[in-house]
């Protein structure tokens, strides 16, 4: 099975309270990172059978906006298993669930999909290791509980390789 782990996208400031922050949407940076990752993972090719989101607003709305750009036809799953205070059990009973499909994606928040990310990868938290940035999405390869990165993405990182392919595209003018 592959997991693509998509951390949600900029969402401005944190609410003070907890319930008003579960409601708080992407920002107009937020949907511009979306849409950059979901172009860059529809280059890639990447298809998935399930997008499995985390509750909160801003999460749903990073799934929804990446997912239509790579072309995810299907409707987007509600985990709380995804939820930034859910636990490592937690998620591997979500793989669990979608074990029969060749590619899932789950989108979530810090600290939880970092520490799922690096469990499945190391069988420890060592969340520390890894810098996961608003809007990154990780390739990871499982089998048999355990998870080989096979690559990760900023949306930094694909804005950039968009410019470079769209100014490497332009027709050559020639000086005389």
């Amino acid at each position: 099975m592959i997991v693509y782990f998509l951390r949600h996208v900029s969402a401005g400031q944190h609410g003070l309270n907890s319930k008003q922050d579960e409601k708080r949407p992407i920002d107009e940076i937020g949907e511009r990172q979306s849409k950059d990752i979901g172009r860059a993972l529809a280059a890639l090719g990447v298809e998935v059978g399930a997008v499995i989101s985390s509750p909160l607003t801003r999460a749903q709305q990073t799934a929804e906006l990446t997912a239509k750009e790579f072309g995810y036809k299907g409707e987007i799953s509600i985990e709380d298993a995804m939820r930034p205070e859910a636990n490592v059990d937690q998620f591997y009973d979500l793989l669990t669930q979608y074990s029969k499909s060749e590619a899932i994606m789950v989108v979530g928040h810090n600290p939880s999909i970092t520490e799922f990310l690096v469990n499945l990868l190391t069988g420890h938290d060592h969340s520390t290791w890894i810098d996961y940035k608003k809007g990154a999405v990780a390739k990871v390869e499982v089998e048999n509980g355990k998870g080989i990165l096979n690559w990760m993405l900023t949306p930094k990182m694909a804005r950039a390789l968009q410019t470079a392919s769209a100014k490497s595209s332009r027709p050559k003018t020639s000086r005389k």
